[in-house]
């Protein structure tokens, strides 16, 4: 008999990133699609339209799982809030499973993630660990004693809407928030402030590409920082240490192992993760802050497309 296959979806802010996976985690077809706007039935469509079309390498899987950026309420499946898609209170489950006829299970997208680096990525050795996910926003997910923590009705875990500064900008999206995390330390926010530093440091790689009218985005600031120039490697450096103030809060609260960061923008390693850890050395209460390593996500940006398939692979055995 073939080995099982499932369908794994992690559906971010701003792309979306799926595929056929095997019980070994291994991924035989993958779709990826990016979005900007859209209303909820557009961004429905596209999820069903994303599964569909690796189902159709694959018609014998067997589940669905899907990590979304919305707080979901994990007993019922119902998505009661995001604050980058049109998500809010959408009984998601039974919509995806009505409409793709199949068994659908859901979760937050950094729940999702934490699982697959909880199992078989960086904090497969540890019982008390946090994820956070660096993308279009911040998501996060907690491992306490060994379980995810999801929270009274499965919709904790926030710590990219942590504020970090009181007089910062407003956040994101749909979040009421201003200096949350999110909005200082996320991807966005490297774009964001690669942006500024090309307007005020017109010699720089930065500055050369603004003048030439081309894009400024969290990646492309990244892409340059590691061929050297100056002017984003500071951008990088400024975005982790803001990173790391919001993870001295974290250090603080739960005493964790280990700090996994997840998510697209972790391309920019030790550039972003060394001042990170600058911080909690320096401002997180000891001897906690001994205690804690701080460390790239083992499956990078696709943590959360392998979480959602064993998702899918444990509601099949019934231990969801």
């Amino acid at each position: 008999m073939p080995p099982r296959r499932v369908i794994g979806i992690d559906a971010g802010g701003t792309k979306l990133l799926g595929g056929v996976v095997d019980e070994g985690l291994v991924v035989h077809h993958r779709v990826h699609r990016t979005w900007r706007g859209g209303d909820r039935s557009e961004t429905i469509d596209i999820i069903v339209e994303s599964v569909e079309e690796v189902r159709a390498a694959a018609p014998d899987v067997a589940a669905v799982g899907f990590g979304i950026p919305a707080l979901v309420e994990w007993e019922t499946g119902v998505s009661r809030w995001s604050t980058h898609l049109p998500l809010a209170d959408v009984r998601f489950r039974d919509v995806m499973s009505e409409r793709l006829g199949l068994p659908v299970v859901v979760d937050n997208d950094a729940n999702a993630a934490l699982l697959a680096e909880s199992r078989f990525g960086a904090a497969r050795f540890v019982s008390n660990a946090v994820l956070v996910a660096l993308g279009t926003g911040i998501g996060s997910g907690l491992l306490l004693d060994g379980r995810i923590y999801r929270g009274a009705r499965g919709l904790g875990a926030e710590i990219g809407h942590m504020v970090i500064d009181l007089h910062g900008p407003d956040c994101q999206g749909a979040c009421p928030g201003r200096g949350c995390l999110e909005v200082m330390a996320s991807g966005s926010a490297i774009g964001r402030e690669g942006r500024a530093a090309a307007a005020a440091l017109p010699e720089s790689a930065l500055g050369r590409r603004l003048a030439a009218e081309q894009e400024i985005t969290g990646g492309i600031v990244t892409e340059l920082a590691h061929a050297g120039d100056a002017a984003a490697v500071s951008v990088l450096a400024q975005i982790g240490r803001r990173l790391g103030y919001g993870l001295v809060g974290v250090v603080n609260v739960f005493n964790p192992e280990l700090i996994v960061i997840g998510g697209g923008a972790i391309a920019a390693g030790e550039l972003l993760l060394g001042p990170a850890r600058e911080v909690v050395s320096e401002r997180a209460l000891p001897p906690a802050r001994e205690m804690v390593e701080i460390v790239p996500a083992t499956f990078g940006d696709e943590s959360g497309m392998l979480g959602a398939a064993l998702l899918a692979f444990d509601s099949l055995e019934g231990s969801v």
